[in-house]
């Protein structure tokens, strides 16, 4: 017979019981022990590693007061705590308020107290809810300093086990001091402090009666009570702490009184918002700089409040006039000195409504990219004079059309080309001197965006921001690159800027100021006015950047759906905005411009019959935006039909570039 057919599943007769746990084998005890003893050791080591002195260090995300160039202040950020206090100091009403309402045994329990513990499940038993909390002070000071506000059984087992560690090691007032130097009190405020200056303008020793219990009442739910937003709540919460403190004997009933009627708030700090479009784009640089540190620090920064205000009423005045019409929703503006000082930036019409910063967003530049496809070649030697052919092209299947498909049909000086920002003769332009070489110039101007791997570089399909762009543009003004656009008013110029050379400056100057003066960006045009537009596909992006002195201005107008505008390119809106913003700072308190001499003066690859002897423009001369302008000999007067164009030549790449639609608008 098996051994299973020995068991009998009805025998009654049950298994031995096994021996206790002294009679068992010396090994299996000594095992346990072990095991038990290395629990105890590893909790033990984690509680004495403790950094006690948490709840008294400065938090790590400190209050930053963010102020203009002129000491205005911007926008408030951080949480706020003050230098720790110390519970010896204060009026004995003070701490005793919040031992009142919140651990009225505090200086009886261990840390834990049961009897709290078992209080608040029989009043939470007979509410249906979470209407009282057992934790001890002690309890709390390990969650702020310790533990997450996750209200788990794991968070709520380390809670109890930290305060039973707190209270062994250190002294009740010790505890009481890092607990009123660290508990939430509303309104980004931590710490008695804090609280104290924030809704009272005084120090913690000052505080009266009434103040105290306001304070005190706050912690159990400050965003609540807060008395800067709630003083009615706030003042009801702070007769239930009053009553609390005569219960135990902390003041009598009649200094309970006279509080009530004695408590007002006064505002230590000034309301700012927490936030703008140049101030979300300067605290980071401010937190890299800044140490963490007790209350507010004042962070100077290069804005130039006057010339910001009036910039973000001339953006928004502009798309209010215009926008429906042009179907132009949202605009940027950054304006910047030569050293790269951000003075004003708009990044968008509305901040309340929209905190996107379109200022530092990704989009396309359009043929405001060309600045660099023309420096490169003015590298390779080339001049404004030196030709190229604007007629219709394809590259590998590509064909890059010029706007409204108007072409000289011949080959014209650089500068020509460049005023009447003509897209196929940035493209020939382009492949002749190469992609790798455009791509180390907008390096060496300090753009770090991805640039496109194929010859459509050439008419700013690869998105970047605009304040990078604007930056590019300063490296020609200030004659020096890269200039590094920043906002706080300490910055130090890093080492690594060149100077550029003087045939690269009195080469690009000529073509910037051609494009103002007679090309795409006359409506731009202003004394001493430098600059380029830039339109993406299907006028999604319109933009112009340009220079008038020490002031280098960029705009951007478009859509955050990225929808096509109503035919708007860089020489309309756009143009049209940087003129008013250029003109105010100019009248205001820049230097008018002189009339250009040497590198600046109007060089021999200038139309000589730009200006008729009155000033007014010749006819003819001032082209449509995109149009190519008529030669300098005059020989194709703007009434004369232009000359057909040739038939497209091809041209042979190394490698096929990607080919996106075949119609770009020229800037």
């Amino acid at each position: 017979m098996s051994d299973a057919a020995d068991l009998d599943p009805a025998d009654p007769t049950p298994p031995p019981a096994k021996p206790p746990i002294w009679k068992r084998r010396p090994w299996l005890i000594g095992g346990t022990a072990v095991v038990v003893l290395a629990v105890i050791v590893f909790v033990a080591s984690l509680l004495w590693s403790l950094p006690l002195g948490r709840a008294l260090e400065p938090l790590a995300n400190p209050t930053l007061v963010i102020v203009a160039a002129d000491g205005s202040p911007i926008a408030r950020r951080g949480s706020y705590k003050e230098a720790p206090v110390d519970v010896a100091k204060l009026p004995a009403y003070v701490p005793g308020a919040f031992i009142a309402i919140e651990d009225r045994r505090f200086y009886k329990h261990i840390g834990v107290d049961p009897k709290a513990i078992l209080r608040a499940v029989g009043a939470n038993a007979k509410a249906g809810g979470v209407s009282e909390g057992g934790s001890t002070i002690t309890q709390q000071l390990a969650k702020n300093a310790f533990l997450s506000n996750k209200r788990t059984f794991r968070r709520k087992i380390q809670e109890v086990l930290i305060a039973l560690y707190l209270d062994a090691r250190l002294s009740k007032d010790e505890i009481l001091s890092r607990y009123l130097s660290s508990v939430y009190f509303g309104d980004g405020t931590f710490g008695l402090g804090a609280a104290a200056r924030h809704y009272f303008d005084k120090s913690p020793e000052q505080l009266s009666v009434g103040e105290a219990a306001m304070l005190a009442g706050l912690v159990k739910a400050p965003s609540r009570w807060a008395p800067t937003e709630n003083f009615e709540g706030a003042k009801t919460r702070m007769k239930t702490v009053l009553g609390a403190m005569v219960d135990t004997g902390v003041i009598t009933q009649a200094q309970a009184d006279r509080a009530v009627q004695q408590v007002h708030v006064q505002a230590g700090r000034p309301k700012l918002p927490v936030g703008s479009y140049f101030a979300d784009w300067v605290f980071p640089q401010a937190k890299a700089v800044f140490e963490n540190t007790y209350g507010e620090t004042v962070v100077r920064t290069t804005l130039d409040p006057k010339l910001q205000a009036q910039a973000e009423k001339i953006l928004d005045q502009a798309i209010a006039r215009d926008g429906k019409a042009l179907n132009v929703t949202q605009g940027a503006i950054v304006a910047m000195r030569t050293d790269g000082r951000i003075v004003a930036m708009v990044g968008g019409r509305d901040y309340k409504l929209s905190q996107f910063n379109r200022a530092d967003a990704q989009r396309p530049p359009g043929s405001a990219f060309k600045l660099f496809v023309y420096l490169a070649a003015i590298r390779q030697g080339m001049t404004p004079t030196s030709p190229i052919l604007d007629a219709p092209v394809e590259v590998s299947g590509w064909t890059p059309k010029n706007h409204e498909g108007k072409y000289a049909g011949r080959e014209v000086p650089l500068i020509t080309a460049f005023a009447a920002s003509s897209n196929v003769a940035a493209v020939r332009l382009a492949h002749d001197i190469g992609r790798d070489a455009i791509v180390r110039t907008a390096r060496d101007l300090g753009v770090t965006d991805p640039i496109p791997n194929d010859l459509t570089l050439a008419l700013g399909t690869g998105p970047m921001s605009l304040v990078r762009l604007t930056a590019a543009y300063a490296a020609i003004d200030a004659g020096e690159a890269p200039v590094i656009p920043h906002g706080l008013a300490d910055w130090k110029k890093p080492a690594g800027v060149k100077s550029l050379s003087k045939a690269e400056l009195a080469g690009m100057r000529d073509l910037l100021r051609s494009a103002t003066q007679r090309g795409t960006g006359i409506e731009a045009a202003i004394p001493g006015a430098f600059g380029k537009t830039g339109t993406s596909q299907d006028y999604r992006d319109a933009l112009f950047v340009g220079y008038v002195g020490d002031l280098v201005i960029g705009v951007w107008v478009g859509n955050d759906d990225n929808s096509a505008m109503n035919g708007v390119v860089g020489g309309g809106l756009p143009a049209k905005i940087w003129k008013s913003v250029a003109t105010y700072a100019v009248n205001r308190d820049a230097p008018r411009a002189a009339e250009p001499e040497g590198d600046d003066a109007v060089s021999a690859a200038e139309d000589p019959m730009l200006l008729n002897p009155d000033g007014t423009p010749v006819e003819g001369a001032v082209p449509a935006d995109g149009e190519v302008p008529p030669p300098a000999d005059g020989a194709a007067p703007a009434s004369d039909a232009p000359p057909a164009a040739p038939a497209a030549p091809v041209i042979a790449v190394p490698a096929a570039p990607a080919a996106p639609a075949a119609d770009r608008p020229a800037g």
